[in-house]
């Protein structure tokens, strides 16, 4: 039996640069974290009395006898790359339900192939499980994904990662000490909008103007962000990165229609006017969670204008995806 553990991350600075028609031309970056929050995958040989070679259990049970009549598309696809033939058991546990801005279908890839590669006695690079992870997500599913998630939850940790024209992958992390990063975290506070939204529904009017080119402009606004926002943590520069935070989502919602609605902005605009120097919608956006940077002195206030949205406490991760069971 194998037990993998993987992050799911809050992205601040960069999303929208990391899709293919823009990395592939201009090369993009993000500036984000892995949290406390994850997805675990336990796999395992099928019972050798199974009537069944393939079961798979997450929010539906599966019991197949070949790949192709598996409907989970990432099992699917994972279970053929790596070259799997034997009967397998596969059961899925989440922290956070899916489709909410947090990057949990590629960080099930990531943990997926790690379990799938230490299942096989075949080691690879915490890069390289990110390229692979994008491999089966981008051309064997089919998915409209960028790069971040699956970087992010494969390397883990407090990252400005660059993703470059020809495809590689670099991470620099954030080397706050403690007592800094422990100051970030207490600013930064997570709400669940109560929507849950498959991404690629918001995703296509923003693809399509980043083929065109359209928007080419605000890509390159949103690509500076990153470097100055790592500079601003360097440098102890908190509240400045809070109010960087609302430029960012200022300059998000530019990019398609389909990123906010009424009932969302109404929503951040109640955690503004209760104090929080800025903050942004996770993901593609649509639904999902907001993050916003509150310093303690306006929690209380924060929390009861979002009275009616769940907070979800967090800490940072550091470690990306581990096998935490062999």
């Amino acid at each position: 039996m194998i037990i993998s553990k993987t992050p799911l991350r809050i992205s601040f600075f960069g999303g929208g640069t990391d899709y293919p028609d823009y990395v592939f031309k201009h090369g993009g970056m993000v500036l984000s974290t892995t949290i406390d929050k994850y997805i675990y995958i336990t796999l395992d040989k099928i019972n050798p009395l199974s009537e069944v070679k393939y079961k798979i259990a997450y929010s539906k049970l599966e019991s197949c006898n070949t790949l192709d009549e598996i409907q989970h598309p990432s099992v699917r696809e994972c279970l053929r790359f790596v070259g799997i033939t034997e009967g397998i058991e596969i059961h899925i546990m989440n922290d956070l339900p899916a489709k909410t801005g947090l990057g949990a279908s590629s960080t099930f890839t990531v943990g997926l192939l790690n379990a799938l590669y230490t299942y096989t006695n075949k080691k690879v690079s915490k890069e390289q499980l990110a390229k692979d992870a994008i491999y089966v997500e981008q051309k064997l599913i089919g998915e409209k994904v960028g790069l971040q998630d699956q970087a992010a939850a494969a390397i883990g940790g407090f990252n400005k990662i660059t993703f470059e024209q020809n495809g590689d992958i670099k991470s620099t992390p954030l080397n706050l000490d403690q007592s800094k990063s422990n100051e970030l975290q207490n600013n930064l506070l997570l709400f669940y909008t109560g929507v849950q939204r498959f991404a690629e529904d918001i995703l296509n009017e923003q693809i399509s103007k980043t083929k065109e080119g359209s928007i080419n402009t605000d890509l390159s606004a949103i690509k500076h962000m990153v470097d100055k926002g790592h500079q601003l943590l360097t440098q102890n520069q908190h509240a400045n990165f809070g109010k960087l935070l609302h430029e960012a989502w200022i300059s998000k919602k530019k990019l398609s229609s389909a990123i906010s609605s009424n009932a969302l902005d109404n929503m951040y605009d109640l955690a503004m006017q209760a104090g929080a120097l800025g903050g942004k919608l996770l993901g593609a956006g649509g639904g999902g969670f907001f993050v916003f940077y509150v310093e303690p002195k306006n929690h209380a206030q924060v929390r009861t204008a979002l009275k009616e949205y769940q907070e979800i406490p967090f800490r940072f991760d550091t470690h990306g995806s581990q096998i935490i069971y062999q």
